[in-house]
């Protein structure tokens, strides 16, 4: 395995995958109503070295395919965590967020200019209850929680989206603030969740980096986040602190909390999820599932 945080060509992964990911993208069927409602997602984001992980930038961009082109696309990020509750810039070519260091400057010059998204930001505002004030951002664009997939899953860069921020770690508040926007899956809107389903980064070792070892401590929590997925055991996804690897899988909460986004916007969040993508990046867990 490469040394993810140095590779002979920074970003030459995405370069060999985009050709044919752009003409895959203009032949993606839209959204219609006839569809039905998108499903609910939740991703493993993957951070800069998605972009030099060519199975995994596949992987996503299948995904994106087995579904209609969503008309606009709400995102949470593991990597936006502010309250009141924040919509990002919705205007066209709004610049990224680079929120992330110690890469190579090529991932500082990546682009992805969305087009405008101010109807889709209203249409969000008007769906917060006034106990939950919102406040739309003048400049923040997008960050690497949400470029970095979407730039695999819809590389054309010409469906609206619009960030909402994590406003709390109260997974009974997320699962509430998900159920608020299940309403846009019936207009063709994709929500998602972006976060890491492991993200044990301050004990990532030399052996996981460059030989992908899988710890225990890796391997246990994702085992039991795909049991309980599997069943649909909401309360049992709400006691993460107990789960087996913690709290070496998940230091700090955000990157698992997404998830109950997604989980609140599905039709049902006790159903069982459909695992999309499994497996592992430097020996973290990369589990993403959907729910209709």
């Amino acid at each position: 395995m490469p040394d993810l945080l140095n590779p002979a060509t920074p970003a030459g992964a995405y370069d060999a995958f985009l050709p044919d990911a752009l003409t895959r993208a203009a032949a993606h069927r839209p959204w219609t109503p006839a569809d039905g409602p998108l499903p609910a997602i939740y991703l493993s984001h993957g951070a800069p070295p998605l972009f030099d992980d060519g199975p995994w930038l596949r992987e996503l961009s299948d995904w994106a395919l087995s579904l209609p082109k969503p008309k606009a696309i709400v995102i949470v990020s593991a990597h936006w965590e502010d309250a009141p509750l924040m919509l990002s810039a919705p205007a066209a070519g709004t610049p990224l967020y680079y929120d992330f260091g110690g890469f190579h400057r090529r991932y500082y010059q990546m682009r992805y200019a969305t087009p405008d998204a101010t109807g889709l930001a209203a249409r969000l505002a008007a769906m917060m209850p006034d106990t939950e004030p919102l406040h739309q951002h003048p400049t923040r664009g997008l960050d690497h929680g949400a470029w970095i997939p979407l730039m695999a899953m819809y590389p054309l860069a010409d469906i609206p989206v619009v960030q909402m921020s994590m406003p709390t770690h109260d997974p009974q508040r997320l699962l509430a603030l998900g159920r608020r926007l299940a309403p846009l899956r019936d207009e063709g809107v994709l929500v998602i969740g972006s976060g890491f389903m492991v993200h044990g980064l301050p004990h990532i070792t030399r052996d996981m980096m460059l030989h992908g070892t899988v710890p225990a401590w890796s391997s246990g929590f994702d085992d039991w986040a795909a049991d309980a997925l599997a069943r649909g055991d909401v309360e049992e996804l709400a006691s993460y602190t107990r789960a087996p690897g913690m709290p070496y899988a998940h230091p700090t909460p955000e990157h698992y909390l997404p998830i109950f986004i997604t989980l609140g916007t599905a039709q049902n969040p006790e159903q069982p999820a459909q695992t999309v993508i499994d497996g592992y990046m430097a020996g973290l867990a990369k589990r993403s599932f959907q729910l209709t």
